[in-house]
């Protein structure tokens, strides 16, 4: 294998890396559900935490977990820790998926076309029991 090939490789797995990370983050409903507040607009921690049943602590390692992985991004001043979309967070994610939408669609597209195309070579229909009773004398 040359070294062009083994780095296109590696290359390759990276990218599963990051889309695998921002999955795995993706798969917790409580993750979800501070993504889903955080795009009404930043918030702290304490009002991320507040909704949920669990202590200060747990809530910060779904921030971990969600800024890991290029989701979110947070900032402290003084005390107080703010947390925001990250921009273009899900863009590797959507990108992996349209790269297989795209082709998947086109095979559908032209499943639909060869299943609307008229049959090209007529049945031989056989008499049905009424039609031989009509032919009969």
């Amino acid at each position: 294998m040359t070294i062009g090939i083994a780095a296109a490789i590696l290359k390759s797995m990276l990218n599963y890396s990051e889309i695998d990370s921002i999955l795995r983050a993706l798969v917790e409903p409580t993750r979800r559900q501070i993504l889903e507040r955080l795009t009404r607009g930043p918030a702290t921690v304490s009002q991320l935490a507040a909704p949920f049943g669990m202590t200060f602590a747990a809530v910060l390692q779904h921030l971990q977990v969600l800024e890991a992985c290029g989701l979110i991004r947070s900032e402290k001043i003084g005390r107080v820790r703010t947390c925001r979309i990250e921009p273009g967070g899900l863009a590797p994610l959507a990108d992996w998926i349209t790269e297989r939408r795209i082709p998947a669609e086109r095979h559908l597209d032209r499943l639909g076309q060869i299943l609307a195309e008229p049959d090209p070579s007529p049945r031989s229909q056989s008499p049905t029991k009424n039609q031989e009773k009509d032919e009969q004398p």
